[in-house]
């Protein structure tokens, strides 16, 4: 299958690089089977880097072979589960182990519903419903470099 990551650079080799920001699946290598996904990350980080060009990565994973290789957290939907282990990474407290994650991005308009849950304005129930209407794209956070090596570089394109 194919997945995209949109950065302001061409990214033929993936690395996993320390952020300083907490992501919702923990520091990783992100990447979305969305291409419209991936342009628009790629057009926010050029425009926010000031950088480079918009640019889409585009890899080749090996789904099957990971699958018997890796330990992978496949989250469904945006439901509690998914809800609590957003969280948990984006306080710095996760402490489950695993390769790769899959699940829906939190973007601009579940970020403050998780905020709020965070602070405690919404309860895990409020939260939960409010997130159910929202058609979330996925992102595949590559956490390690045993997960990385499942992916092969096919090419870059500018949008």
């Amino acid at each position: 299958m194919l997945l995209y990551h949109g950065s302001n650079i061409k990214v033929m080799h993936p690395t996993i690089l320390p952020n300083l920001r907490a992501l919702d699946f923990g520091y990783g290598f992100y990447l979305t089977s969305s291409l419209q996904q991936a342009q628009k990350w790629a057009k926010l980080v050029h425009r926010r880097r000031a950088q480079g060009l918009p640019i889409v990565n585009i890899y080749q994973f090996d789904k099957a072979q990971a699958v018997n290789h890796l330990n992978i957290l496949h989250f469904q939907a945006a439901n509690a589960d998914w809800l609590n282990f957003v969280v948990r990474n984006r306080k710095g407290q996760n402490t489950e182990m695993f390769d790769l994650v899959i699940g829906p991005v939190a973007n601009d308009a579940t970020l403050p519903v998780i905020d709020d849950y965070m602070d405690g304005k919404y309860t895990e129930e409020e939260a939960i419903r409010r997130l159910l209407p929202q058609n979330l794209t996925d992102q595949y956070a590559f956490l390690n470099h045993q997960a990385l090596s499942f992916l092969q570089f096919i090419r870059s394109e500018q949008v």
